[in-house]
């Protein structure tokens, strides 16, 4: 007759050990679909493709959503295929939607690279950047995930931060671990070029996403 005591303290041994799992597991997504959001956006800041767009990058246990604008089909397929290439990525759903750059970008793009060429006091910046995509929301919103990947590592490690560009104002939204790396983040989006403000509403703690 088997041992229904054993057979009990077994079930009850693989019952815990599911209950445990369960949060140390989605954790470990957590992290990973966080790390994969700043790496995607990472991607897009030197194409040139991409000039003019404004994209969100979203993602929840592996599989990406683009969401925003682009101005072209071009544009959109290569914002695809350079989510698609990223290692962990289990799939990408296109919410993508080709809108023209609005009338207004390109001088407000001007306005940013005198304002920073008068910072600077460099004759050559009032010409802007001479090559990859221009300075517009979209670009600041990628280029300073890309600069959190790069702290990933270090004082970022598992925050989850989610960047929102109108204007070249930024707002921060999120979780960070420590003070310090909540002080970072913020710092590293002041001094992003073309950023004209910063708003933190991030929070000290674990992420969810």
């Amino acid at each position: 007759m088997p041992d229904l005591g054993r057979i009990a303290s077994i079930v009850m041994l693989a019952l815990l050990m599911s209950a445990t799992a369960g949060p140390a597991w989605a954790q470990v997504t957590a992290i990973k679909d966080a790390w994969l959001v700043m790496k995607v956006h990472s991607e897009m800041v030197d194409e040139d493709v991409l000039n003019g767009s404004n994209i969100d990058v979203d993602v929840k246990n592996g599989v990406v959503t683009l969401q925003g604008t682009v101005p072209s089909e071009a544009a959109r397929a290569r914002a695809l295929a350079v989510a698609k290439a990223n290692d962990g990525v289990k799939g990408v759903t296109d919410q993508l939607k080709i809108a023209p750059a609005t009338p207004n970008r390109a001088a407000r793009a001007a306005d940013r690279a005198e304002d920073k060429a008068q910072r600077a006091g460099e004759k050559t910046a009032a010409a802007g950047r001479s090559a990859g995509r221009a300075i517009d929301d979209g670009w600041i919103k990628s280029k300073i995930y890309a600069q959190y990947l790069a702290d990933w590592n270090t004082v970022l490690n598992d925050s989850d931060i989610d960047i929102d560009v109108d204007n070249n104002m930024v707002t921060l939204n999120g979780t960070v671990k420590t003070a310090e790396a909540k002080a970072k983040a913020v710092s590293i989006a002041k001094a992003t070029d073309g950023v004209k403000g910063v708003k933190d509403n991030l929070r000290v703690g674990t992420g969810t996403r």
